[in-house]
């Protein structure tokens, strides 16, 4: 999933949503699947669902927000239109250092821990130590969607399948088989496929966990792609990321490559959009990871996927925020 797509923003504003206390989690679910393609990132504060746009786009962000809460409001959720608002802009400088505060050392999985590049860490024996400064694209790793491919790739690499109620990111939950035939084969991915690369977070776990493996990373917005590569070479595996700007149309088919891993962390519109040619970038046998879906999104889409004869793994709710699933399945 990626941020805001121009390179030549100075300032950004603030677009602020108030929202009823029982149904903070879900309006910022719906806000980061429906209009953060058009934002640079976003947060719950007290009572309010914040994210933020380029200042020239903050009026025509704000329109879509408004009708995106009648639609949400006229669905029962405790939004008011008329109480969306926009916030003084706000130098793009002042705004990178301010989103600092809230990015600090995660552990995301039983080995991967993501370390701010301003942040020291000691690592423990079997860390896998992800630095990354995502400047102004989207993925620190700590967003349910991105978790849930992290989760996916160290069950993978772990060889297991995780548990049907979380992530089991330290391996300890009972019940944990390994993954089906098909997943494992017994051999690592020699090839992976980020589509919507956004930060790099997802290739650059790959290319750490499986170090015999390349990655080609793909994105629309060119400062995913900048921040992929420059992430890429902070994590010493430059050399096996291959990070491109994507077109609109077409991109996934001019790859002309079917790969063993594919992972897409993308809007459940633009999945759905985009799933055959998924299907094509898949190898026989391989395996494809699909995220960013609310957890009614993702069954559905499992069902036209199965029709179209991929294998289904399964369907799987984040445990830290099931408002947000992943799909994982075999073709």
């Amino acid at each position: 999933m990626t941020g805001a797509s121009t390179s030549t923003t100075t300032s950004w504003a603030e677009v602020v949503v108030p929202v009823g206390a029982a149904d903070l989690d879900e309006v910022a679910a719906l806000i980061v699947s429906e209009v953060l393609a058009a934002a640079a990132g976003t947060e719950q504060r007290g009572s309010d669902v914040v994210f933020w746009v380029a200042a020239d786009a903050a009026p025509a962000a704000l329109a879509e927000v408004q009708d995106a809460a009648r639609r949400w409001q006229a669905g029962g959720l405790a939004v008011d239109p008329a109480r969306v608002r926009i916030a003084d802009a706000v130098p793009e400088a002042e705004w990178r250092d301010a989103w600092k505060r809230y990015f600090r050392v995660s552990r995301l999985t039983r080995q991967l821990v993501v370390v701010p590049s301003w942040e020291r860490y000691t690592p423990a024996p079997d860390d896998v130590v992800i630095h990354l400064d995502p400047g102004m694209a989207f993925g620190t790793g700590t967003h349910a969607s991105t978790r849930l491919v992290l989760e996916e790739l160290q069950a993978i690499a772990d060889r297991r399948q995780p548990s049907a109620g979380g992530g089991d990111p330290d391996g300890s939950a009972g019940g944990a088989g390994v993954f089906p035939r098909g997943i494992d084969r017994g051999r690592p991915p020699a090839r992976v496929l980020d589509a919507g690369c956004g930060s790099g977070i997802l290739a650059i776990a790959a290319a750490k966990h499986w170090p015999g493996a390349s990655c080609v990373a793909l994105d629309v917005d060119p400062i995913a792609v900048a921040a992929t590569a420059e992430n890429a070479a902070a994590n010493g595996v430059a050399d096996r990321i291959d990070a491109r700007v994507a077109a609109e149309t077409g991109a996934l088919a001019a790859l002309g490559e079917a790969f063993p891993l594919v992972v897409a962390n993308i809007q459940a519109d633009v999945l759905r959009a985009l799933q055959r040619e998924l299907i094509a970038c898949t190898a026989p046998g391989g395996t494809l990871i699909l995220s960013g879906l609310l957890t009614p999104q993702a069954q559905p889409l499992a069902d036209e996927l199965v029709a179209a004869g991929l294998r289904l793994v399964h369907v799987r709710a984040s445990a830290d925020d099931p408002a947000w699933s992943c799909v994982t399945l075999v073709r």
